[in-house]
């Protein structure tokens, strides 16, 4: 039988004729009397997921439900409250044509040496030239050992999507010349999972699928953890350096040093490609617990990485 609502009170009945939206939801979410978790707990038990910051940012005017999951939990959240069919849903309006933003992309040759190396394995790798992703926040890690040489690299990435259907994310090693890349082992540790991995043991490349546990649509942002178990080098490492092939919103390196071997000098540094003299450099000092760190805001395509001198 079809749902019959209950009285509106005035003043709800008034947000619902009027509008906007967050309005009418946040005097309905009032009028009812429902903390925001048990919204969720509500919404839940009918099948829709939605988090109680999305649902008070809703109610706040912060941010409009826009897809079509989100839509959904509009039309759950009308009889969860106890309102009149569509009377949320009519004051949405027709959906917004979410336009790509212009993002500026570098092809990953340009960024990587030897650059015919990085084409091969991209090859192998079918895909759109743009991945469709730019950062948002990057925070990685890299941990030298007593050898001097780099063990290990983990990432903390947010990335948006600036075209819509993106289910995937390539993750690209470069050892130090001379490792053996067939020792590097890929960990995909948070909402992703490994995909196709490519290797070229003579440019100490890995190019890595990562795929995502949900297919983007533009705008949407994700959040993964993954990471590089390193290939240990004949010889002592002496830098690390991250390319960026589009603009990048925030980016923190950390590097942190053994106790038994430390660095006598530690810079930043920013340059346009392989090979290219720094445009920008600075001197790095380390902190208690033997960490270097950097940090990059509003980043284009470009070269930014971390160097050190033993001796």
């Amino acid at each position: 039988m079809p749902r019959t609502a209950p009285a509106v009170p005035p003043e709800l009945a008034a947000a619902l004729r009027t509008g906007p939206f967050h309005l009418a939801l946040r005097t309905a979410i009032g009028v009812r009397g429902l903390a925001l978790h048990r919204i969720q707990q509500h919404l839940a038990q009918r099948g829709v997921r939605v988090g109680v910051t999305s649902l008070s940012y809703w109610q706040q005017g912060r941010r409009r439900p826009e897809r079509a999951e989100s839509l959904r939990a509009v039309r759950a959240l009308e009889e969860v409250l106890e309102l009149p069919a569509h009377s949320l849903t009519r004051l949405l309006g027709p959906r917004r044509t979410v336009v790509a933003p212009s993002v500026p992309v570098r092809p990953y040759r340009d960024l990587i040496t030897p650059a015919a190396a990085v084409d091969q394995l991209l090859a192998a790798l079918p895909a759109p030239r743009d991945t469709g992703l730019h950062t948002v926040t990057h925070i990685e890690r890299i941990r030298i050992g007593p050898d001097r040489r780099l063990l290990r690299r983990d990432s903390q990435h947010a990335v948006r999507a600036h075209r819509p259907g993106v289910d995937r994310y390539l993750a690209i090693y470069q050892g130090d010349p001379g490792c053996d890349v067939g020792q590097v082992r890929v960990r995909a540790e948070e909402n992703c999972r490994p995909g196709r991995i490519r290797r070229d043991p003579a440019a100490q490349l890995v190019i890595a699928e990562l795929l995502l546990d949900r297919r983007l649509d533009v705008g949407d942002t994700h959040l993964l953890g993954y990471g590089f178990d390193d290939a240990p080098p004949p010889g002592p490492s002496t830098e690390y350096v991250r390319g960026f092939n589009s603009g990048t919103g925030h980016y923190v390196l950390q590097a942190a040093f053994d106790p038994a071997a430390l660095p006598v000098r530690c810079r930043r540094f920013a340059s346009s490609r392989p090979g290219a003299a720094p445009y920008e450099s600075e001197e790095l000092t380390l902190d208690g617990q033997h960490c270097v760190h950097l940090v990059g805001t509003g980043l284009g395509p470009c070269l930014l990485g971390v160097e050190w001198d033993w001796d």
